[in-house]
């Protein structure tokens, strides 16, 4: 059975989402994303212009302000919520692994 698309993010695409909370260019998400994640988290610019398409076709962002071949993008609110359904994915992930670790949760 197929996969619902954006249905859950991969890592680069809830970071390339999260940066484009402000609006940003294309290039400059690449090296956002790596910082914002100490270099853990990486994109290329093949997969990033990728995924920026598809985010656009999907409406999660759109873009703002295009010269020449440099064009830059802000989250709407179907990304926004996007980014929070994942969030929400997640800590119920963590809930679960200290639930069976029997692990506090952390305030």
């Amino acid at each position: 059975m197929a996969r619902e698309k954006f249905k859950t993010l991969t890592e680069q695409m809830f970071y390339i989402l999260l940066c484009l909370k402000e609006e940003c260019y294309g290039m400059d998400i690449m090296d956002k994303v790596s910082a914002l994640t100490g270099g853990q988290v990486t994109v290329g610019s093949g997969t990033l212009y990728n995924l920026l398409e598809q985010f656009a076709e999907a409406g999660m962002i759109r873009e703002t302000e295009a010269r020449g071949r440099r064009r830059s993008y802000i989250l709407t609110e179907k990304g926004y919520e996007a980014l929070e359904t994942e969030y929400r994915r997640l800590r119920r992930q963590m809930r679960d692994y200290d639930r069976i670790l029997g692990r506090e949760q952390e305030q």
